[in-house]
């Protein structure tokens, strides 16, 4: 065995790791019953709504690109651990606590593939070109989603308002009409089932 394939393999050993995060947002099972979904299947289901929405919205996006951002924006919380969207003392620290994972994540690929790999990672984070913005917004249209399946477990255990969801939500809204509109039907469940807080069920 080579060293590379050595070193490819280990990356990959330790990329399996993802599927040991726990999220907040919930699974439900076939009984009835929750747990915690995990950050590879949050990766999954993200995947295949950008493929089933990429022809929907009104601008091109690479769905290649896409699908490589979206494989690699969760690795950093094998080591940084996953931060809910609605812990303010987390979110403050979450930068750089990713920042210093992408080093060691990112750092155990063959020194040929770094650095291209982490410029994804980086592109999403920044969420400047028409890929990062179409993947960060079903990034978080997949997370309220989870939550809206679940019947807002999480939300409802952590107190989370409507209001407090606007900000990640309305950034996602604004990348294109169709966000708007999917964003519009999953907030008119929540409020029909009185998921969020002050939300009348």
């Amino acid at each position: 065995m080579t060293a590379r394939t050595e070193t490819l393999l280990g990356f990959l050993a330790l990329a399996d790791r993802l599927k040991t995060v726990e999220r907040r947002g919930r699974v439900v099972l076939p009984d009835g019953t929750t747990r915690r979904e995990n950050s590879a299947e949050h990766c999954w289901h993200l995947a295949l709504m950008a493929v089933l929405l990429h022809r929907e919205i009104g601008f091109s996006v690479d769905l290649a690109r896409v699908l490589m951002m979206v494989a690699l924006h969760d690795l950093v919380e094998i080591e940084a651990g996953d931060t809910f969207a609605y812990d303010p003392a987390g979110r403050a620290t979450q930068a750089a606590r990713e920042a210093a994972a992408a080093d060691i994540v990112f750092g155990a690929l063959p020194a040929d593939l770094a650095p291209a790999l982490r410029a994804l990672w980086e592109e999403f984070e920044a969420g400047e070109t028409p890929e990062a913005r179409f993947a960060m917004a079903c990034d978080r249209t997949q997370g309220f989603l989870q939550n809206i399946l679940s019947d807002g477990e999480a939300w409802r255990a952590h107190g989370v308002s409507r209001g407090a969801t606007l900000g990640r939500m309305d950034a996602a809204r604004a990348v294109d009409p169709v966000f708007e509109t999917l964003i519009a039907t999953l907030y008119a469940r929540a409020a029909a089932g009185g998921m969020l807080a002050g939300d009348a069920a």
